[in-house]
């Protein structure tokens, strides 16, 4: 059952007191009062309201009196101040003293609904956006990195460290290390935590969009700019922008990407006018990019911008005393999300899941983990339900494909695997590395070809001319 919002009306007129708490009552909200300031006050820090109506003129404590109080004791509520006919300038003088709204003695019935109305609204939105931020420190705390291995140790009291600063940093790791989780952690532990966290897959967009997706476009730059529209860096303006897998930029994105670092500043597509920013870019990488640098496919000045603070996540098969801690980690988050009651793993169940080798890492492990949660009926996870839900590690001898003892669905997403992994670098081979038309001869649509190339580790600059 939903509560009803609670009002308290405090006035040291008993007639208007009843008159209002009736009225109240009768649009259904609960309806408490006091006749003086000071009772209202002691009500105020002992129970939780939604609005406050308070009479300007009272003895002991007058509105005014009343509202300042309010604001020592740091107690968020809107109060609604009501005054005598003619008292214009002292409801007025509340409200830049930072009263909500106030009513005019005789108080309009429908007036006052209307005003309580909008009042109700806004506390129910800012207890709303308050419930929002404690999901998001939940969620993207400190407390989030799971990790008692030294390296991670190591890597937790770094974020810690940099979270504060506006240093830019880089954060490189294997497919499913949890490299955006850190950037959130690092953002939301910021001072930058209350404005936006703007991420862009710069895999998935060809050139020539990823660079208005970035910097935006004004109406008419190119064929299909039906509107001006602002790009990921306006967007993330007092905030964080988070370029995930920056290694698989084109040599022409680095540079304009570069003079943003250098500058804070940039035009949007089809225009001359500059735009200056003010943000912190945290970006991610797969890739070795100091070797790119080597056999340039990275520019150095690039490299050396975006190396200022280097982050190594290790991957989970260096890490596997955390398997434990992150598997129990997510069997919490999964048994509440789909109200199961599991509350432990088999010891035999945990000791297969210290011996896998864990290819997609983190990421892996906690689809594992959901699906077996789905799966459970037990309230202990079972070897037979984890085992079911773990695929076994490619392998590349054809031969495997008619092992009898393994199911047909196993042999068959391997193979598939297999042929996409040889298809797409065949292709992009073919093709020197031009992704939009390996995925045309493909008949692929280019965003779902760049996913697999993701999927595999595969990156275009491999085959590409200029490498």
């Amino acid at each position: 059952m939903i509560p009803r919002p609670k009002i308290l009306v405090i006035d040291d007129e008993p007639s208007i007191l009843t008159v209002m708490k009736a009225n109240l009552k009768r649009e259904g909200y609960e309806v408490h009062v006091a006749d003086n300031g000071l009772i209202g006050l002691e009500k105020i820090k002992s129970e939780e309201y939604d609005t406050i109506i308070a009479d300007y003129q009272m003895p002991k404590m007058n509105g005014m009196q009343l509202l300042e109080s309010i604001q020592e004791h740091q107690i968020d509520v809107p109060i609604i101040i009501v005054t005598a006919h003619g008292s214009i300038e002292q409801a007025v003088d509340a409200m830049n003293k930072g009263a909500l709204n106030y009513l005019t003695k005789p108080i309009n019935y429908d007036e006052l609904t209307t005003v309580v109305q909008m009042a109700i609204r806004q506390q129910a939105l800012k207890k709303e956006v308050r419930r929002l931020r404690q999901e998001v420190d939940q969620r993207y705390g400190f407390g989030n990195i799971i990790g008692q291995n030294e390296q991670m140790r190591a890597i937790f009291d770094l974020i810690t460290d940099v979270a504060d600063t506006d240093a830019t940093v880089l954060i490189y790791g294997e497919t499913g290390t949890g490299k955006e989780l850190i950037a959130k952690a690092i953002h939301y532990n910021s001072i930058r935590k209350n404005e936006s966290f703007v991420r862009v897959n710069c895999t998935a967009l060809a050139e020539s969009l990823l660079e208005s997706e970035l910097f935006g476009h004004e109406k008419g730059a190119f064929t299909g700019a039906l509107n001006t529209r602002i790009g990921r860096f306006e967007q993330a303006h007092k905030g964080t922008l988070f370029l995930d897998e920056i290694g698989d930029i084109s040599p022409a994105m680095q540079s304009k990407l570069l003079r943003v670092l250098q500058e804070q500043e940039f035009e949007r597509v089809g225009s001359n006018k500059t735009i200056k920013v003010d943000v912190r870019v945290i970006a991610a990488t797969n890739r070795k990019l100091e070797s790119d640098v080597e056999k340039k496919r990275f520019r150095q000045d690039l490299y050396y911008r975006l190396n200022v603070i280097p982050i190594e996540l290790p991957p989970l098969r260096e890490r596997m005393d955390d398997v434990p801690l992150l598997a129990m980690h997510f069997l919490q988050r999964y048994a509440e999300k789909f109200n199961k009651k599991i509350e432990a793993i088999d010891p035999k169940a945990l000791q297969m899941l210290m011996e896998h080798s864990w290819p997609g890492n983190i990421r892996q492990l906690e689809n594992v983990m959901e699906r077996a949660v789905i799966k459970s009926k037990e309230p202990v996870l079972s070897l037979q339900t984890l085992g079911s839900c773990i695929r076994l590690p490619q392998v590349h001898n054809y031969q495997y494909f008619i092992n009898e003892e393994l199911t047909f669905n196993v042999l068959k997403n391997e193979l598939i695997a297999k042929f996409e992994r040889e298809y797409i670098t065949r292709l992009l081979k073919r093709y020197k590395g031009n992704i939009s038309q390996a995925a045309r001869h493909a008949g692929i649509h280019y965003k779902n070809f760049t996913e697999k190339m993701k999927k595999y580790d595969i990156s275009k600059w491999a085959f590409s001319e200029n490498k």
